[in-house]
């Protein structure tokens, strides 16, 4: 089974609340992630022990450039976060390099998987 890790506490809230259900990474990863997959949703730090949230279907994984997001991946990525501008800089501060329009980055829509008495 893959997991979709998240690094930062702030977004097991929003995962919790359902209120994230897209993530952009860096570079192409859709090989790593691909399109009707099924995920563990985990949220933990490096080398530290993850949570596990919930099981989860990849709905759409597009490779894009940073400058070709639209509105809505920044809505269901991050509520907090609406421009293009700010994302780049909120991933200038995690990965702690200047990050342009031109970077490749893949966009992951998933969808929580609800399981039954019999399904489980």
């Amino acid at each position: 089974m893959m997991a979709l890790n998240f690094k930062d506490p702030k977004h097991r809230e929003m995962l919790m609340a359902r209120s994230k259900n897209c993530t952009i990474r860096l570079g192409d990863v859709s090989s790593l992630f691909p399109e009707s997959s099924v995920v563990w949703i985990t949220v933990g730090k490096p080398g530290e022990t993850k949570e596990f949230l919930y099981r989860a279907y990849l709905d759409k994984v597009r490779v894009k450039t940073m400058g070709t997001l639209s509105s809505i991946d920044l809505e269901h990525q991050n509520p907090e976060i609406n421009t293009k501008e700010a994302l780049m800089k909120n991933f200038e501060d995690i990965y702690k390099r200047r990050i342009t329009a031109d970077e490749v980055v893949t966009v992951i829509y998933f969808t929580e998987i609800s399981w039954d008495t019999y399904g489980r």
